[in-house]
């Protein structure tokens, strides 16, 4: 072959390998990733999602690619991003939170829908059933029935005399009044006060605690929201600030500062979900796969928290703790 022919036929696969990737990449199955929260939220939960994939054999970049979307606390975003992915033509959605997985659901009924879910699914009208829920939706719920009571019965358990309690949740999401009512009806049960306090962004943040700090509340309970989840170290960082006793929903805030956590491990029901996306891949249909429930819940005790707000953690609480953080 002559030098020019050969400079030529390189030139040529120079030109055209990289649209050969492209147009694999364009072919491989898509999975939308649906969030309403922002992405440095998520450093943690997406390899975990990943993990997930790939125990059902799908590498992102290799044999699927995922899309992201995020809505930065805006929810009123997620419809057109959940359209967007539609358009997009998305194999799989993936949502991250009721207030995303209702978008999507808005949006579609043909491609599958698989959620990672704080509140009861059945409830909200994600699916018919835990067991068989019948439409384009499935995937894994945090919720219990208890899980907020559960939550302000621990704090009754650290501070015994305290009489005042408060809730904290964000008024744009759909669960806020299941908590409110959750926390209420356990309050009575005890005899006690419960005070509201809504945020909706956290410009609402000082402003609440300021005035929760005025009314002397004497412990705080934090809703489950993906928004306050995002927020973690701005909520954290005012409950110590107002000396606030505080219980929260992930091990994300007493990871940086907060008192106490009590919920779900999160991270597996990412991979959890990644392994229900893998099989919907595969030819599984939402209608045909449960709605997993969660098996494990953990309590993690911050002591250099507690020690700051000059707490005495009862030992039967610190003896219960799955995690204690010195």
């Amino acid at each position: 072959m002559k030098r020019r022919e050969f400079v030529t036929l390189l030139g040529g696969i120079g030109a055209t390998w990289p649209l050969a990737v492209r147009g694999q990449q364009a072919s491989l199955p898509v999975i939308g990733f649906l969030e309403s929260a922002s992405q440095g939220q998520f450093s943690d939960l997406i390899p975990a999602f990943r993990e997930g994939l790939s125990e059902t054999g799908y590498v992102d970049g290799r044999n699927v690619r995922i899309e992201y979307r995020w809505a930065e606390g805006q929810y009123d975003r997620l419809p057109a991003l959940a359209a967007d992915l539609v358009r997009g033509n998305a194999t799989v959605i993936f949502t991250t939170a009721l207030i995303s997985a209702q978008a999507a659901k808005a949006v579609t009924t043909t491609v599958p829908i698989i959620f990672v879910c704080g509140p009861d699914p059945v409830k909200f009208g994600l699916v018919a059933s835990l067991n068989r829920p019948g439409g384009n939706l499935t995937g894994v719920t945090l919720f219990t029935s208890t899980v907020v009571s559960k939550r302000l019965q621990l704090l009754r358990e650290l501070l015994p005399t305290a009489s005042v309690f408060a809730i904290f949740v964000n008024p744009n999401n759909a669960r806020a009044d299941s908590d409110i009512q959750e926390m209420e009806a356990a309050a009575r049960s005890f005899g006690q006060q419960v005070i509201v306090a809504k945020a909706g962004t956290d410009r609402d943040f000082e402003t609440a605690f300021a005035i929760l700090a005025q009314r002397q509340i004497q412990a705080l309970v934090i809703g489950g929201d993906p928004f306050f989840n995002s927020k973690a170290q701005q909520l954290v960082g005012l409950a110590n600030h107002y000396a606030i006793p505080t219980i929260y929903p992930l091990h994300e805030f007493a990871a940086v500062g907060g008192l106490m956590s009590y919920g779900s491990i999160i991270s597996d029901a990412y991979r959890q979900a990644g392994i229900y996306a893998g099989r919907v891949l595969k030819g599984a249909k939402p209608a045909d796969l449960p709605v997993i429930q969660p098996t494990k819940f953990e309590l993690v005790i911050n002591l250099r928290t507690a020690k700051a707000l000059r707490l005495e953690i009862p030992p039967t609480l610190l003896a219960r703790a799955d995690e204690v953080i010195e």
